[in-house]
Parts: structure tokens; C-alpha cells; sequence
């Protein structure tokens, strides 16, 4: 054998290639087959003698070309073996790749077979020789004729047989890279290419998952040629399916204890990492590639999946492609929630379309698979979290006052986008220790940059961050340093906020602390209104947060901040010695508040009661600064009226005047600590040890302020309007100094009043004396308090309609219970000193109502206690029950005297309460309204929220059927509509769907048939009650009609002389409510649009996302048919639904306006869906649905014929009079000419409508022509214009011409003018 090897070498490197030829011919087959394979097993050889016995094999003779195909045919299988060195393997195969071009087309066509039989049985698992297919390919494309079958086809045609042969054949999962690397070779036609990557795409799921990153790279080389959306779809479609599969899993794993998994998650997660590494290189040097991926994202956000979204952040890395990525997230993310919202707001979508998976939990998910190395994704995780907090976060209001309260629940598209932003960050903080700086100093930058609006998303963020790594941020302890040195610049909300936020912080950093102390003390002397009172806010915090030890723990006291993370003992004796020398020194720090403004001083009132209840060990230097406060301003002759030095109170600087001492807040802040100190002194245990000395000091101080302000009640009681220099004579204008000094006192006086009637009651414990005397103190505060009012009532209107009461909420709550549920005998007769004061009662409700809404509008309330969220939610509860039970059960006869001096009743007035309640339980504690409905004593034992909710309902449902029983004339509009709101508020936690909805559904139709009071206001809201209902339960085009049905009947017709059918679908709908009815219903209209609009919208994203073939048959059969269905009914409705109202005499003026906007919109719609038509008669030839013919047919014949004449009716509203007699002719028309002239003015509604009907119009001659389909013999073209001429006024104003042909040719030029005018009209 090696003989034969050698003569080979030999005579090929000679000069006599006979010879060659003799000897290779003299070797047969299978003698030649050894000797090669024997050459390539040695390796050294095998080259030099595959050359010699190519050239001893001459192709032109048939001998030498079989030799050379059974080279080529022995070598290819041998390679494949894997027996032979990887040098050798190249050798043999750049050989055979060089002679492939000399092989004749038969050969070239048999070793193709060869290759493709290779291929579909496996034995290309090396993947080694298929480098020399292409070659092959290339040469047999070249051929120009080949015998396939019984006749011929060129070699082009063959190479394509083959390519779609190997193609549909079964692949070995081992040869899927090779196959794929050895196609980019390969010339391939678009078709091939798409069936090429169809079928590599379809073997994903067949190979191992360490082999997809490969395949993936060279897909992404292979996409070069073209199908670049197919290729990056098919990997994130796999990988989508891949997570869903782990998901599932996961769930079932989680249910069945079973820890099998098919797919391991933290291998899957990285070969996600490789796969996106590797689409993002390729995009960096393919921009075509990544202008297609943004492309077809664009094109529907809805397949939006984790892996997709790492992908994009990923991307957003490459400059030039960041913005557009940033811009799309956030689309999308705004987008998903619009979506959402919609849906979760119609029962009709819901039915429609499934949910949508949330793009929101897509981005969370992708934060939480970023854990597993994807270094790549996280930075842009930080970047999008801020672009959404930065551009959904709360904007400034009027005057770049912030508008939202402190803890609002998101609600709103943007504030969720905003929330998800925060969540992304957070999260991304606690997960990746390399993004924790940057997070951290980008938030605290943006705290201290951006000053003119709103920073509470950034305020939540940073106290959320501290209490999940309080540790960690230590080690960036530097950077919460150098923004307290701008804490004095800062809005008092945010020092608040970051304060509060980093108290956890200062108790275990003694150098964080130290810093906050040092810029602390020098905001106290900072020149800056605001920085002093920075400095005021941060020392009550560091009061609150470090206790002192032996401060009693009072069971009310919950702490806002919590520091549970962090396990330090501050208790110890060493440190509360510390912490005792430390809080004396900030209360030294105070005091000297006490000689500053009255905004300062009025932070510290307001901030020294939390102080003594959350350490109370600071009470006797707490109470000892209030007290020589309070003797400043106290007059202690006993005998001297008043018992204040009210003029120390004010200051004047020019001719302006300034309150310097909030008098009423002080005495307020000492009653209550004074109160919880007595209150504490009696729950507490005698045992405890405390020396006598201090005991005694504070029962020296203690019983010296209880003379003080007995003194002062007693005195005030004496006292006259006219002891405070205040009389009804007096001048209360703010315009001049006298009036200004007089409103402040007034203001001061009636606050004293009201901190006195507290404390009286508070310690009077039933007795009915002490009731008398607080009835004298509310007497006196009344008179001033009417003073006030009409004084500020004549002149200019004062800055603050009613100071804000005094009062605690927690006193509040306890005195409304006294008032109405107190049934205790004992208490019955001290009781009703108070209970037998109308005015007194009223007083208390209107108060509770003002601290309610102010709960409601700010998260807090003034007072003891407004800052606490659990005793304030506590003192709802209270307050609910209460109201709630005087509600019902003291019958509103006994108010009949009320009515007649024109106030709101009693019973309006806890009305009103319960409706703020309701309103603010559900923006701020919204998980909490079962237990705020469960509180109410009333309520029926069931136990389940819903019941409990249903129950109460039936309460205000059996009120209002109540009102709406007796007579008109004794009909309480006000009560009516404040029952209406508050059966809407409750209605909200009802699910739709559920028996209790429909209840009330049925309830609100029958209320709204067999009602027909003629009170506007009434009618509006309940109507909207009943839509809000229907918009949950079913589409409610049907009741648009109806409503719609008896505005005409009511109003009548445009036409004189139509007399239209008398029908009444809703009593409701009457002369005085048509005109609100209207209004509403086309509101409504608006609201159906836009529903009507988005799946019209997602019906042509569906059929511009270009699926395919089988995807869109399968869509056609399931879901296309049904949703096209809808909305053509629901067109069809809303079209008739307007088509009553375009023939009803409106009213002039805004009615008419709204009802041309609303058909312009209409036909926009119409305009929206032919498009859509149109888009599918060019996609796919299919006939029009016979449905949408009758609704275009509708439009035209109906609808668009009844706007013309309306618009006719419209501008000629002014020449409609008509009536009674001369005067009311003239005042009628006066009306009308204002109303027409107000149209006019806005008479763009008319051009708009008439556009979007030709515009309607144009493309249904588009669709006719495209779908063979004459839409147009509906149609019928009118002139009616907004540049009418109108014959008859022509005729008359040529006759008034003619009759004027004598009088002076100036007049006879000017005459015209005016008719010209009149013709335009």
C-alpha cells in the first residue's frame, strides 16, 4: 500500500503524466479507496497524492472524471468520520474545493445528492466537509442543462431543487450550525433564504440549549442577505417561548413540591445574556439589522417580552440608537397602562379582546432575570427608571405650587409609568452593587436641582431605598453629606421628606448625624424664611426619632419610620444618656425660634405635641418653654379684660401689618401636651420610680397652666367684641392697616375661643356647668365669627373664606359621638345644654366636613394626632359610624325650620361629611374601606366586605327613593345629588358582574324611568351614575339611544311643522333637563368614539404587523370576525343615536357646538374604520361584509342628509322667535342673537364637519373603486356650506334695493354692504 502511495507521489511530480494515468488506471475502485484512506489516516501524504491522482484523472476523459467523482465521494464521508487530524481534513477539503469547477454537471448533480442523503440521514454531524458544498453548489448553478427526472432542468433550477429538498428534509439537530454557517456561502434567492431561516428557526427547540448562542451568531451572520425580521423575531419569539415554558414550570413545581425542571432558570438566563450579546454586536456593525428590530417593535409593543425588553436596554447602549429606543419604552409603557385603563373601564373591550399582558410586569420581570449577569441590560435599566420618573413624575401647578398630596395612590397612566420607573430603580439598587452609586447620587442630585416642581416620587424612592440597604447607603454616606449643606435652599416638602427619610440613617452614623446638626444650627440663622424653617422641621424629626430612656410608651404612638433593618441598640444606658444631653440641646436650639416669625414659631406649635408623645421624657422642658412662652401674652391681673395682650401679638413694618404670635396655636400646643400629660400621668404605673423633686416640678408647672387657662376662660366668657377692640362698627378690609389688624385679632380671638371650648370639654368629664360655660365661649365665637363673614362679605372677599377651625380631629370624633350616639344616663342632662343648640350642632358638622376635606386634599390634618395615618383613619371610622346613624335615623321633618333660612340642613351637612369620607377613604386608604364600612355599628353582621358595602348602598338608595316620593316642591335637589355622589362612590368597590352590581344597575334604570322632577343638576348626576354603571355591565349605545329618542320628543324638531311621536323611554328626560341630558349623552358619544377609535387602531396594527399566512387565517376565523362585527353595530346605534339629535331643535349655543363636534368626530371615526377597509381590500380581495354596507348606507342616507339641514337650522338660530308677547319676542331673541353670536364667533365647527364629510366621502370612492363596490349611490352631495347663499335673503335684499333706487348714490353704494353680510349667513 505505501508502495502505490509513493509511485503515485512520484510519477506526479514527473514529466510523463501517461505513465500516471497508466497506473491509476491499472488501480481499481476499491484499490484506490485504500490507498487514499490508508495516506489520510497517516496525514503526511494524503495532499501530494490527491493531487497526483487528479492529475493523472483528466476530465475530459469519462475514466478520469468517474475517478475524480469517486475521489470526491470516498473523501467527503471519510472527513465526516472523525478519525482523521483537523489539519489533514483541511488539506484534503481546500483540494477538492479548488478541482470542483472541473467536475462535469452530472458528477456536480451526483455529489450534490450525495451531500443532501448525508444530510437527511446525519452523517454530517462534523460538519466538516460541508465547506465544500457551496463550491459544489455554485459550479452545478453554472451549468446550463442537467437531466432531472424524465426531462431536464437548467443548473439554477437544479440548485434550487436541491436547496428545497434539503430544506424539507428531516435535519440531525448536530448539523443545524454547520448547515447554517455553510448557507452563507451559498447564493440563495429571497424565497430560499426565508424557507431557509424558517426551517433553522423551527429546529430551535430540537437542540441543546448551550447551542443556541452559536446558532444564533450565525443566523445574525447569515441575515446579512437579507431577512433580517424574520431572524430576529424567530429568536425572540423562541426565547419568549422559553421563559413562558420556565414560568409554568415554575408555578407547577411551586403546587406540586416537585423541583424537576426541563430547563434549568439560571442556564436558561444565560444563554439569553450570550444570545442578546451577540444580536447587539451584530447590530453595532449591521445598522440595518437595528433599524429593523426597532422597526418591527414599533410595530406592535403587545409582543413585547422580558427577553425583548433586555434586548432593547441592551441596544439602547449604541449611541445613535438610544433616543429612538428611550422614546419607544416609553410609549409603549404609557401606551400598555392607556390600555389598560380602557379596557378595565368597558365590559364591552373585555369581551372583545383578552387582557393584554402588562408591558409594566415585562419590564419588572426583565429587572429580576438581569440578576444572572446581564451586566449589558443594567445600565440601561437605570436610565429608563429615571426617564420614566423624570417625564411621568407630578408637574408643577398654577404657580409651580405642587397640586398632589402627599401619599396618593396611583391612579393615572402617568402616575403608574412614573411608580414603575421608581419600582426599576429600586429593585436595580438592591440587585446590582455596581449601578447603587449612580442611582443614589442621580436621585439626590435631582432632589436638590429640581426646585420648582414636585419631587415626592423621588422623595419615595430614596425612603424606600434607605430602609431595604440602610448598610449599604452608609458606605455612600458622603454623598447624603453634601445635600445636607443645601438643605436651607431647599422647599420646605422636600427637607420634610429627605429629613424623614434619612432618620433610620442617623442612628446608626454618629458622622451623619453630626453633619445634619452643624447645617442645622446654621439654617437657624440663615437670612432665608424657608431655611429657618428647614432648620425647625429637621430638629423636631431628630426629636421625635431619638428617645430618651424612661419615656413612656403610649400605645398611640406608632412610628412613622421604620428602622426594623437596622439592629442597633439606641436604648442603652449610654446611649440614652447621650440621646437625653443631645435632645436638650436641640430644645435649647428652639427656643430661639421663639423670637422669630410666625410662620417658625408656628412649626414649632404645631411639631412639640409628637415631640412629647414620642419622647416623654423631655416634657418638663417642653412644657416650661411653652409655658414662659404663653406669660408673655398672658395678663395676670385677674381682674383686667382681656386676659391677653393682644397688641404684642402684631407687628407692623411700613404701613403693613403682621401677625407675629400664632396666640391660638400656642395655647392650642399647651391644652393638648398639658391634656396628654394628665392623661399619661393616670395610665401610668404608680411603681414606676421617679424622684419627688421632678415630680413636683412638673406638678408646679402643670397646675400653674391649668390656672391660667381656667382664668382665661373664665374671662374670655366675660369678655366683650369690644374688650378686643373689635365691635360691628369696626372696618375689617384687608386694603388698609386698621382693617388688617382687626382681621388678624379677629382670627386670633375666635382660634382662643376654640382651643377653650376643647379644653373645657375635654376636662369638664359631663359636667353640665362646665357645658354652659363652653356654650358661652362658642356663643361669643359665633358673634365674631358672623362679624367676620359679613364684613368680608361687602367688601373686597378675604384671602381665606373661614379660618381653618382649631379643633383636633380626635376631639372632633368624640364630640360628634357625645352629640348624636351618647346614651348614657348619667351624661343624659349635661348633654343636652349642647344637643339643644342648633347652631352649636351645625358648628360641629360643618368643622368635621373642613378637616375631612382638608384630610382629603393634603394626606394630613392640622392638630394633635393629623400626621398619624392610623389615628386618623380611626377617628374616619368613628366619625363614619356616627354621621351614618344620624343620617338615618333622625328624620329630616325635624329640620323643617332649617330649610326656611336657606342653609344646607343638618342632614345635608353629614351627608357631605359621609361623602368626603367615602371619597378620601378610597384616594388614600384604599385597602382599608371593609374595615371602614365594617366599623359602622349598623352594619349587619356578614363579614364580607361586598355585603357590608351592598348594605349600605341599600341605605342611601332607601334615602334617596325617600326624597323622590314626596312632592316636587318639597324635593331636596342638594341632599338628592350628594346621595347620588355618594351611591357612585360606593358603587365603585362593587365587581362587576357580581349580583349586588346588577342590583344597582336595574335600580338606577327604574329610578331614572319613573323619575320626573324638572331639576337639571339632579338629573346630570344620576344619569352619570347610570352610564359609569353601564360602561361595566354592557355597551351603552342602546341607552344613548333611548335618551337620545326623548331629548327630540321634549325639545321637538327642527322642522316646525314635524310633529315628532310622543314616546318616553326615561321620565328623567323632561323640558328643564333635555338641554344637561344632551350634553351629557354626546359626552358619552365621545367616550364610545374612543373606544371605537383604539380597536380600530388595534384591528390595523394587527394587519400592518404583515403575520403570517396561517396566523391570519387563524385570526380571521377567531377573533377579526366578532370584533369587526361590534364596532359596525356599535356605529351603526351611535349613527341613529345621533340622528334623533340632529334633528332636534337645540337650544343656540353650546349645545349646538358640542353636537357638531361630536358628527365631526363621528365621521372621523367612519373615516378611520373605510381606511381600514380599504388596507384589507388591498391586502386580501375579499368582498366587503354586507353589515358594513348597511352602515355606510345608514351614514348617507340617514345621517349625513339630517346635518346638512341642521346646520341650516344652526345658522339661522338667531331668526327663530316666535312666542307670546312684544317683550318676551324681544327678550327671546336677544338670547338667541347672543347665543348665535357666541356660534359664529366658534363657527370653525361648521368647516370641520363639513371637511370630515368630504373626507369620508373621498375615501368611500377609494374603497369602491378598490372593492368593485358602488358605496357611493348612498351619498348624496349637497351644497349646504358655512359660505351658503341663501336665495331668499338675496331676493329680499335686491327687492329692498330696488325699493331705495331714489335716495343718494352714497347711500345706494353703501346699501348692499349689509345684505351681503346677511347672505353669508
Amino acid at each position: 500500500m505505501k508502495g502505490a502511495i509513493d509511485k503515485i507521489i512520484a510519477l506526479s511530480g514527473g514529466d510523463s503524466p501517461d505513465e500516471l494515468q497508466k497506473y491509476l488506471s491499472s488501480l481499481k475502485n476499491d484499490q484506490l479507496i485504500t490507498v487514499i484512506t490508508s495516506s489520510a489516516l497517516k496525514g503526511k501524504t494524503v495532499g501530494a497524492m490527491i493531487k497526483g491522482i487528479f492529475e493523472g484523472s483528466p476530465p475530459s476523459s469519462a475514466e478520469g472524471m468517474n475517478r475524480r467523482l469517486l475521489v470526491y465521494q470516498h473523501c467527503i464521508p471519510l472527513c465526516e468520520s472523525g478519525n482523521l487530524q483537523t489539519e489533514v481534513v483541511a488539506d484534503i477539503i481546500g483540494l477538492l474545493m479548488l478541482e470542483t469547477h472541473t467536475l462535469s454537471g452530472p458528477s456536480l448533480a451526483q455529489l450534490a445528492s450525495l451531500f443532501v442523503e448525508a444530510i437527511k440521514v446525519g452523517k454530517m454531524g462534523h460538519g466538516k466537509s460541508l465547506e465544500l458544498f457551496p463550491t459544489v453548489l455554485t459550479a452545478l448553478a453554472a451549468c446550463e442543462a442537467l437531466s432531472y427526472g424524465k426531462g431536464e432542468l437548467s443548473g439554477e433550477e437544479y440548485k434550487k431543487q436541491l436547496i428545497n429538498s434539503l430544506c424539507s428534509s428531516r435535519w440531525d439537530p448536530q448539523c443545524v450550525i454547520h448547515l447554517t454557517t455553510m448557507f452563507r456561502d451559498v447564493p440563495l434567492s429571497l424565497e430560499e433564504l426565508q424557507f431557509l431561516i424558517d426551517k433553522v428557526l423551527r429546529m430551535f427547540t430540537k437542540l441543546d440549549l448551550q447551542e443556541i448562542p452559536p446558532l444564533v451568531y450565525q443566523l445574525l451572520l447569515l441575515s446579512a442577505k437579507g431577512c433580517k425580521k424574520q431572524v430576529l423575531d424567530g429568536i425572540i419569539g423562541y426565547f419568549k417561548e422559553q421563559d413562558a415554558r420556565q414560568e409554568e414550570e415554575q408555578k407547577n413545581g411551586e403546587s406540586l413540591d416537585l423541583e424537576v425542571q426541563s430547563i434549568p432558570q439560571d442556564q436558561l438566563r444565560h444563554v439569553e445574556g450570550t444570545a442578546i450579546l451577540h444580536i447587539v454586536f451584530a447590530t453595532r456593525l449591521d445598522h440595518d439589522l437595528g433599524r429593523e428590530f426597532l422597526k418591527s417593535f414599533k410595530m406592535s409593543y403587545g409582543d413585547l417580552c422580558p427577553f425583548s425588553a433586555a434586548l432593547l436596554l441592551s441596544v439602547a447602549r449604541i449611541q445613535r440608537y438610544e433616543e429612538q429606543v428611550f422614546d419607544l419604552l416609553k410609549g409603549a409603557i404609557i401606551k400598555s397602562f392607556k390600555d389598560e385603563q380602557l379596557q378595565e373601564g368597558s365590559k364591552f373591550l373585555q369581551d372583545l379582546l383578552p387582557r393584554h399582558c402588562s408591558v409594566a410586569q415585562m419590564i419588572l420581570d426583565t429587572v429580576k432575570n438581569s440578576i444572572f449577569g446581564w451586566d449589558h441590560v443594567t445600565q440601561g435599566l437605570v436610565q429608563l427608571g429615571f426617564v420614566l420618573m423624570d417625564t411621568f413624575g407630578p408637574k408643577p401647578g398654577p404657580f409651580g405650587k405642587t397640586t398632589e398630596g402627599s401619599a396618593s395612590i396611583a391612579r393615572t397612566p402617568a402616575q403608574l409609568a412614573c411608580k414603575l420607573g421608581g419600582q426599576v430603580l429600586l429593585h436595580g439598587f438592591k440587585m446590582h452593587e455596581p449601578i447603587r452609586g449612580e442611582i443614589l447620587e442621580q436621585v439626590l442630585n435631582r432632589l436638590i436641582t429640581k426646585t420648582a416642581s414636585p419631587v415626592n416620587h423621588y422623595l419615595d424612592l430614596f425612603s424606600d431605598i434607605v430602609i431595604s440597604a440602610p448598610m449599604i447607603l452608609l458606605e455612600s454616606s458622603t454623598k447624603v453629606t453634601e445635600t445636607f449643606d443645601h438643605l436651607s435652599y431647599l422647599p420646605l416638602a422636600t427637607v420634610q421628606g429627605l429629613l424623614k427619610a434619612v432618620q433610620p440613617l442617623l442612628k446608626v452614623s454618629m458622622s451623619l448625624k453630626d453633619a445634619l446638626i452643624l447645617v442645622l444650627r446654621k439654617a437657624m440663622f440663615s437670612s432665608q424664611l424657608d431655611g429657618r424653617k428647614s432648620a425647625v422641621i429637621g430638629f423636631l424629626l431628630l426629636l421625635k426619632n431619638f428617645k430618651v430612656l424612661g419615656s413612656l410608651v403610649s400605645s398611640q404612638c406608632s412610628q412613622t419610620i421604620s428602622s426594623s433593618q437596622i439592629q442597633v441598640d439606641v436604648h442603652s444606658r449610654y446611649n440614652s444618656a447621650a440621646n437625653e444631653a443631645f435632645c436638650l440641646e436641640i430644645l435649647s436650639s428652639l427656643r430661639r425660634c421663639l423670637s422669630q416669625q410666625a410662620d417658625v414659631r408656628l412649626m414649632l406649635y404645631e411639631g412639640f405635641y409628637d415631640v412629647l408623645r414620642r419622647n416623654s421624657q423631655l416634657a418638663s422642658s417642653i412644657m416650661q418653654t411653652l409655658f414662659s412662652q404663653l406669660k408673655r401674652y398672658y395678663e395676670p391681673k385677674q381682674d383686667l379684660l382681656p386676659p391677653m395682650k393682644l397688641e404684642l401679638c402684631i407687628t407692623a413694618q411700613g404701613d403693613q401689618v403682621y401677625l407675629q404670635e400664632p396666640l391660638a396655636h400656642l395655647v392650642s400646643c399647651t391644652v393638648h401636651c398639658l391634656l396628654w400629660l394628665r392623661s399619661m400621668r393616670r395610665t401610668a404605673d404608680p411603681s414606676t420610680d421617679s424622684s419627688d423633686d421632678d415630680e413636683q416640678e412638673e406638678e408646679g408647672y402643670q397646675s400653674e397652666l391649668q390656672t391660667i387657662l381656667e382664668s382665661m376662660t373664665r374671662r374670655m366668657i366675660k369678655c366683650e367684641m369690644e374688650d378686643f377692640e373689635l365691635d360691628k362698627s369696626a372696618e375689617f378690609s384687608m386694603g388698609s392697616s386698621v382693617g388688617m389688624k382687626n382681621n388678624i385679632y379677629a382670627v386670633l380671638v375666635m382660634g382662643v375661643y376654640e382651643v377653650l371650648m376643647e379644653y373645657t370639654f375635654l376636662k369638664a368629664n359631663y359636667s353640665k356647668s362646665h357645658f354652659e360655660e363652653l356654650m358661652q365661649l362658642f356663643n361669643h365665637y359665633r358673634k365674631l365669627s358672623e362679624i367676620l363673614r359679613e364684613k368680608s362679605g361687602k367688601g373686597r372677599v378675604l384671602s381665606h373664606k373661614t379660618p381653618r377651625s382649631l379643633l383636633s380631629l380626635g376631639f372632633i370624633s368624640t364630640l360628634l359621638t357625645a352629640l348624636f350616639r351618647d346614651s348614657t344616663q348619667s351624661r343624659e342632662e349635661a348633654l343636652s345644654v349642647l344637643r339643644s343648640n342648633g347652631e352649636f350642632v351645625r358648628y360641629a358638622l360643618s368643622v368635621t366636613v373642613q378637616k375631612i376635606q382638608q384630610l382629603e386634599d393634603t394626606g394630613h390634618t392640622d392638630g394633635p394626632d393629623g400626621q398619624n395615618t392610623d389615628r386618623t383613619f380611626h377617628f374616619l371610622c368613628d366619625m363614619t359610624s356616627v354621621l351614618m346613624w344620624r343620617y338615618t335615623n333622625i328624620p329630616g321633618v325635624v329640620e323643617e325650620a332649617g330649610k326656611k333660612e336657606k342653609r344646607c340642613s343638618l342632614s345635608q351637612l353629614c351627608l357631605e361629611g359621609l361623602l368626603r369620607i367615602f371619597t378620601t377613604c378610597q384616594q388614600r386608604y384604599p385597602d382599608k374601606m371593609g374595615q371602614l364600612l365594617s366599623n359602622m355599628e349598623t352594619a349587619e353582621d356578614d363579614g364580607s366586605v361586598t355585603e357590608m358595602n351592598f348594605f349600605y348602598i341599600r341605605q342611601f338608595q332607601r334615602a334617596l327613593f325617600t326624597q323622590l316620593s314626596g312632592e316636587e316642591e318639597e324635593f331636596n335637589s342638594k341632599e338628592a345629588q350628594l346621595l347620588v355622589s355618594i351611591l357612585s362612590v360606593l358603587s365603585r368597590q362593587l365587581k362587576p358582574g357580581s349580583k349586588q352590581f346588577t342590583q344597582m344597575i336595574t335600580w338606577t334604570v327604574k329610578i331614572c324611568k319613573e323619575t320626573s322632577f324638572e331639576d337639571p343638576a339632579f338629573s346630570k348626576g344620576l344619569l352619570s351614575l347610570l352610564f359609569n354603571l353601564h360602561f361595566l355591565y354592557k355597551s351603552p349605545v342602546g341607552l344613548l339611544l333611548e335618551l337620545c329618542q326623548d331629548i327630540h320628543c321634549q325639545l321637538g324638531d327642527i322642522d316646525e311643522d314635524v310633529e315628532v311621536e310622543k314616546q318616553s323611554n326615561f321620565n328623567i328626560v323632561n323640558i328643564k333637563t333635555a338641554t344637561n341630558t344632551a350634553l351629557l349623552v354626546l359626552s358619552q358619544s365621545d367616550r364610545m368614539l374612543d373606544e371605537l377609535d383604539w380597536l380600530i387602531a388595534r384591528k390595523k396594527s394587527c394587519l400592518a404587523s404583515d403575520k403570517s399566512a396561517s396566523d391570519e387565517a387563524n385570526q380571521t376565523a377567531g377573533e377579526k370576525k366578532p370584533m369587526e362585527k361590534a364596532v359596525v353595530l356599535q356605529l351603526g346605534t351611535l349613527l341613529t343615536a345621533l340622528n334623533e339629535l340632529v334633528q332636534t331643535a337645540l337650544l343656540p349655543g353650546i349645545c349646538t357646538i358640542t353636537l357638531l363636534r361630536a358628527l365631526r368626530r363621528t365621521y372621523t371615526t367612519l373615516t378611520t374604520l373605510v381606511k381600514y377597509y380599504i388596507q384589507v381590500c388591498a391586502m386580501r380581495h375579499c368582498a366587503l361584509p354586507t353589515r358594513f354596507e348597511k352602515l355606510v348606507k345608514l351614514s348617507g342616507s340617514h345621517l349625513t342628509t339630517q346635518c346638512y339641514s341642521f346646520i341650516t337650522y344652526a345658522q339661522c338660530g338667531e331668526i327663530s322667535g316666535g312666542g307670546a308677547d312684544d317683550k318676551k319676542k324681544k327678550k327671546r331673541a336677544e338670547v338667541n342673537a347672543a347665543a348665535s353670536a357666541k356660534l359664529l364667533r366658534e363657527t370653525k365647527a361648521i368647516p370641520d364637519l363639513i371637511f370630515s364629510i368630504e373626507q369620508y366621502e373621498k375615501y368611500l370612492i377609494t374603497l369602491s373603486k378598490k372593492s368593485k363596490v358602488n358605496l357611493m349611490q348612498y351619498m348624496k352631495l349637497s351644497t349646504s356650506r358655512d359660505f351658503r347663499i341663501n336665495a331668499a335673503t338675496l331676493d329680499a335684499a335686491l327687492q329692498d334695493q330696488d325699493n331705495q333706487q331714489p335716495t343718494e348714490s352714497q347711500d345706494a353704494e353703501e346699501t348692499p354692504e349689509p345684505s351681503k353680510k346677511r347672505r353669508k349667513q
